[in-house]
């Protein structure tokens, strides 16, 4: 508790992050301690590492736990945004924020028809170059901070529609999600899912967050245009009661019929 507290504090907001001599004379406590116990709190998703700095900050991990008690607008005001989209789809609605090179969703909201519900979704972490939630959640990652995360990364494992295979081809989706408005998978995750996700934007006109919409492709393929469409309205609604006005974001478009990116996902349903 007293490294996270340390990683809440002012002097570790202000710059991002802390080294671990730094956050070890804050708190205390042994080098050596301090880094392995930070090891641990990583390895669970509580604190996360700078590749370039090699500093620690709070993990979103620790705003999962946060938001299923927390009353921060975002949470509060995404609730009947979804539970409105989940009621007009008859699928479940996700809340999902980005978190390194993944996506993690922070509320899920059933539809009416509990059948359909897709569960044990909140809290976990999923691929973000193969989700529709990633795609649009990396739309304000300039390009290199873009090809500093996923430098390393491994496009593989996906499903048997998966598109993105490299970085050049995680830059199209991306551009193509922008241009757009809503990103489209079709089996990207994994085989027989499909997702449809939409940027959700806060008074300056930053993505904060996605809501997304997935299921199997059995029962929401053939309308996962209009699916697309309808979380795009969603996302627009959660993103003016934030503040945001589509003035603040002039390039993107209105958005008519997407054209759907076959590949698979479910980590979309987001946990895309």
């Amino acid at each position: 508790m007293s490294l996270l507290q340390g990683l809440a504090s002012d002097e570790a907001r202000a710059h991002g992050g802390i080294g671990v001599v730094r956050l070890a004379a804050i708190v205390g406590r042994d080098k050596s301690q301090v880094s392995r116990a930070l090891r641990a709190l990583e390895s669970n998703g509580l604190v996360e590492r700078d590749a370039r700095t090699r500093e620690y900050r709070l993990g979103w991990e620790i705003y999962a736990l946060a938001a299923r008690v927390a009353d921060h607008r975002l949470l509060q005001e995404a609730q009947p945004v979804l539970q409105g989209l989940a009621n007009q789809l008859g699928e479940s609605a996700f809340l999902c924020v980005l978190s390194g090179v993944g996506v993690l969703t922070l509320i899920s909201v059933p539809p009416p028809n509990h059948a359909f519900r897709a569960t044990g979704w909140e809290g976990r972490r999923v691929p973000a170059h193969l989700t529709s939630a990633g795609r649009v959640l990396l739309g304000d990652i300039d390009d290199d901070e873009l090809t500093r995360r996923f430098a390393d990364m491994s496009f593989e494992g996906g499903g048997p529609g998966q598109r993105v295979h490299d970085l050049s081809g995680l830059r199209r989706s991306i551009r193509a999600a922008r241009q757009e408005g809503v990103a489209l998978v079709d089996e990207e995750f994994e085989a027989g899912l499909v997702g449809a996700s939409a940027p959700v934007r806060d008074f300056t006109a930053r993505v904060v967050a996605a809501i997304n919409i997935s299921a199997p492709r059995d029962r929401l393929g053939k309308r996962l245009a209009s699916a697309g469409e309808e979380t795009a309205t969603a996302a627009r609604e959660l993103s003016r009661r934030l503040g945001h006005s589509p003035q603040a974001n002039p390039s993107q478009k209105s958005i008519t019929r997407p054209v759907v990116h076959h590949a698979p996902e479910f980590c979309d349903k987001l946990n895309s």
